[in-house]
């Protein structure tokens, strides 16, 4: 079986005001399929910029990104706005939830872009409610939610479409330390019982506490732990 994500020779380089920074240089990295992956590593280390290139939101200055078997790289837009939706979840530090819409609708809002049959979409939204301990919940605007749900709400809009891969950027970092907790569980228990994969880029000790694979990102190479 290949692994779900590979990365060949993989660079990035961006050139401000005349200086040359060169973010990533020449990274080779596998992830396997349901396995949480934890990136770590200082702040400015290049962390974000290897999910943004793995995720498909930014390309890189030369090497590729192999996502089960198939060089994304090369992707046309059109493509790639289909494989973001077909494949990828997105988990961010802040939840960037729809401010005028109940937490039900944001979670189902992934299905209704991809046009997905409704009937089912409202069915799978009213599950991951109840996944992430919200069922009581789904009416409520993301204003009358603590910060710890509203975070669990944007885990379950990542999931909405059942991607082949979830990709987190500090997903606790605005947390406090019981949200954090509860967040982390949910992750473990999405991928021992459902396969889930996850790629999480975090400062959170305990958070990489539950990966089953570890790399540390430092002076533009990622290495295993």
């Amino acid at each position: 079986m290949p692994p779900l994500i590979q990365t060949k020779k993989l660079c990035k380089v961006y050139k401000e005001t005349g200086e040359v920074l060169e973010i990533l240089r020449g990274v080779d990295f596998n992830m396997e399929k349901g396995s949480i992956t934890v990136l770590t590593g200082a702040s400015g280390s290049g962390k974000s910029t290897f999910l943004n290139l793995v995720g498909a939101l930014d390309k890189p200055t030369s090497g590729d990104v192999v996502f089960n078997g198939e060089n994304i790289s090369g992707f046309s837009r059109r493509t790639l706005n289909r494989f973001h939706r077909r494949h990828l979840g997105f988990i961010f530090q802040f939840h960037h939830l729809l401010a005028e819409f109940s937490a039900f609708e944001n979670i189902i809002m992934p299905a209704r872009i991809d046009r997905r049959n409704l009937a089912d979409s409202k069915n799978r939204a009213d599950e991951l409610l109840e996944v992430v301990g919200l069922a009581d919940r789904k009416n409520h605007l993301p204003r009358e939610l603590s910060g710890g749900e509203r975070q669990r709400v944007a885990l379950a809009r990542a999931l909405m479409n059942k991607p082949d891969l979830v990709i987190a950027d500090e997903p606790s970092g605005n947390l406090d330390e019981k949200n954090a907790e509860i967040l982390k569980s949910q992750i473990l228990e999405l991928s021992r019982h459902f396969g889930q994969s996850f790629l999480i880029a975090t400062h959170d000790m305990q958070l990489a506490e539950i990966a089953t694979q570890r790399y540390l990102v430092a002076h533009g190479n990622i290495s295993n732990l």
